[in-house]
């Protein structure tokens, strides 16, 4: 290495740092890295609060949990929104506090379903601490009460995290029932505006999505619009299965089979499936 090779590195090394600090959005999102973190604290603590069998604190410390709990979601909210006023911060982890006890009844119905859905299942607590669907619908769960009282950016935190952890992609947004149950879970994929009734049954691979983007002048995808199917109640979408469209209604009592490809509705009862 000569004398000078030393300068150059250094005049390299500045030079690709202005242009990083260029693509930058602001300084103001410097910290969403430790926000991403704290957003998967969270996640542990709310979890170690509504479920102590499965807690990794000690026997009793469940309202210390929850305590950690609002004083962290305190702390990413305002990371996320400087802006945020401290009245409308302190409404949002009431109102969020507030829907956990109903959160943990719902998860308890989903755990039930698994059970009862399952014939590999031997226990409750197995698919507390083993099953893959009950991370990720855990989490979702606690994500939507976020995505509901208007949070940005946390939810998707949240679902993706879990979508890492499992491979089951869930938009905080859908609207999902009780005794949900996602069996093995690898490859799911439940849109924003999907919404799913009461006693669903889905396996690996299924795609409840959007069958095509309406576009602006400009060409860009238009946001906020219905692009996800609705589907009913004691419907079982078995693996592979993909389902497309805003306008597509699934009726209760439904089944699809594997492989199938859907962009229409079906009518309650049917039974649709690919032939050989």
């Amino acid at each position: 290495m000569t004398d000078h090779e030393p300068d150059k590195l250094i005049e390299c090394v500045e030079e690709v740092s202005k242009r990083f600090n260029s693509l930058h959005l602001s300084r103001g999102l410097r910290s969403l890295g430790s926000m991403r973190q704290k957003t998967i604290r969270l996640i542990d603590l709310i979890r170690d609060a509504i479920f102590p069998e499965i807690a990794a604190g000690p026997p009793g410390s469940e309202y210390e949990s929850l305590s950690m709990a609002v004083d962290l979601l305190r702390e990413v909210i305002s990371q996320a929104q400087p802006a945020i006023s401290i009245e409308k911060l302190e409404r949002i982890a009431v109102d969020f506090v507030s829907e956990l006890p109903a959160v943990a009844e719902t998860l308890m119905k989903d755990v039930q379903a698994a059970y009862e859905g399952d014939p590999a299942a031997q226990s409750l607590e197995e698919i507390m601490v083993a099953y893959p669907a009950f991370e990720a619908i855990n989490i979702y769960r606690l994500a939507h009460i976020l995505y509901l009282l208007g949070i940005p950016l946390i939810p998707r935190v949240m679902t993706e995290y879990a979508h890492q952890k499992t491979g089951i992609d869930i938009h905080p947004g859908a609207s999902i029932g009780s005794y949900f149950f996602i069996d093995h879970g690898t490859g799911v994929v439940i849109g924003e505006t999907c919404t799913i009734g009461d006693h669903v049954k889905i396996y690996q691979g299924v795609t409840l999505g959007a069958k095509s983007f309406e576009l602006d002048e400009n060409g860009n995808p238009i946001k906020g619009i219905k692009r996800h199917p609705d589907i009913g109640n004691h419907v079982v979408i078995y693996a592979g299965a993909t389902v497309l469209g805003g306008d597509t209604v699934i009726g209760d009592n439904c089944t699809i089979g594997g492989n199938v490809w859907l962009i229409h509705s079906l009518e309650a009862g049917k039974t649709l499936y690919n032939n050989p």
